[in-house]
């Protein structure tokens, strides 16, 4: 049964700390250049992919003992605030144009370039911690892969207006800020 609590959650945490990551200006640059529906079909499929395999190594960790498994995923939580406070804005992505406007070339471009640039990045690691920290696979890989898409979808569509809007320092602020308060509960919850 899905946790609409848990899955709220997820998306929350998971749709802040990617905001300011290199994948919504990957889909803005695809989506100035091509049919956004296309490069959104590409990119989902990639991102579901992600979503998986991190839910996968999530669920794994539930078989460690509980504290450990709190304590792993506290020092993981804050690891990745570090990150997110101590990155430098990344720029545009050099994406290759596909020579057409062909689904499977426009899609397929999308894809390879999430699958890529996502492998082991920090919102897959932090969607791994979650599923171990609740688990319950189904309402984080839901609450994960709609936030990605969600990300993607602002990306492709409205990321330059999006962007004028709220300034990334703040978005990447307040995703680190969250990423810490849930790695010090479960530090704290590790030690009680």
């Amino acid at each position: 049964m899905i946790s609409l609590t848990v899955t709220a959650l997820v998306f929350g945490v998971v749709f802040l700390a990617e905001l300011p990551d290199k994948t919504a200006l990957a889909g803005l640059v695809l989506g100035t250049r091509y049919r956004a529906s296309y490069v959104f079909a590409g990119v989902a499929a990639a991102f579901a992919l992600h979503v998986a395999l991190a839910v996968a190594a999530g669920s794994v960790l539930t078989l460690l003992p509980q504290q450990i498994v709190q304590a792993l995923t506290g020092v993981l939580f804050l690891g990745g605030a570090a990150v997110l406070l101590l990155k430098k804005d990344e720029g545009e992505e050099d994406v290759r144009s596909p020579e057409n406007q062909s689904f499977w070339k426009v899609a397929g471009a999308g894809f390879m370039l999430i699958l890529v640039a996502e492998f082991g990045d920090l919102t897959q690691i932090m969607t791994a911690n979650l599923a171990a920290r609740y688990d319950d696979p189904l309402s984080v890989g839901l609450g994960a892969v709609l936030a990605l898409w969600a990300v993607a979808g602002l990306g492709i569509v409205g990321g330059k207006a999006l962007m004028r809007r709220v300034p990334l320092h703040l978005i990447t602020r307040v995703a680190a800020g969250l990423m810490v308060a849930l790695g010090v509960w479960s530090l704290w919850e590790a030690v009680s």
